[in-house]
Order: C-alpha cells, then sequence, then structure tokens
C-alpha cells in the first residue's frame, strides 16, 4: 500500500513541479503517472547500471541527483508529451521532486 501512496506522491511533485519551472511540460496528471513509471523502469535498469559503473567515483547524494536528472532527460526522449527544455531544467525538476516527496514522506 505505501508504494501506491508513493507512487502517486512523486506524480504529484513531478506535475507540481511541471506547473512551476517554465522549462518542463507535462500537461496532465495522468501524463505526470506515465512519467513518473518511466523513470522508474529507468532508475531499475539505467541508473542501476551507471550506479556500479561509477561506484566510489562521486559522493552517492549529489550523484543521485545528477543522475535522476540524467533519468528525466532520458524520460524526455521516450516521452513525446513530455518536454524538458535542457539539463539544467531536467536538475531542477529532480531537486524539487526529492524535495517534496522527501517533504510529504515525512508528514506521514
Amino acid at each position: 500500500m505505501d508504494w501506491i501512496i508513493n507512487f502517486l506522491v512523486c506524480a504529484a511533485a513531478f506535475f507540481v513541479g511541471a506547473q512551476i519551472l517554465k522549462g518542463v511540460r507535462i500537461e496532465s496528471y495522468v501524463q505526470a503517472l506515465i512519467v513518473v513509471v518511466v523513470v522508474a523502469v529507468l532508475e531499475i535498469t539505467l541508473g542501476t547500471v551507471l550506479k556500479i559503473v561509477t561506484l566510489g567515483i562521486l559522493s552517492l547524494g549529489i550523484f543521485n541527483w545528477f543522475l535522476n536528472a540524467i533519468l528525466i532527460q532520458v524520460a524526455d526522449w521516450f516521452l513525446p508529451e513530455f518536454k524538458v527544455n535542457n539539463f539544467w531544467w531536467a536538475l531542477g525538476l529532480a531537486a524539487f521532486v526529492s524535495i517534496l516527496t522527501g517533504i510529504v514522506d515525512y508528514l506521514i
């Protein structure tokens, strides 16, 4: 049950982040749900490989932030309805989603 709540909160964070950041475009909450699924699949596959390859090189906190931004850029490439103008907007969206989901997780 917790993963469903985390999934919905993460989708809400993506949707709100897209509304706040003008370099990111998600038209509806349903599209945000699709983006979350794609980013999660990319995290499981590509993210795991990148973490293994770069193990010990970078601080995990900063690396995870950059890795999430990279995965958001890859999701942008896969999903035509999800647009991120450049890497800096993806970095901002990754930070926004991490902070918002962290706050909600703390409150729940």
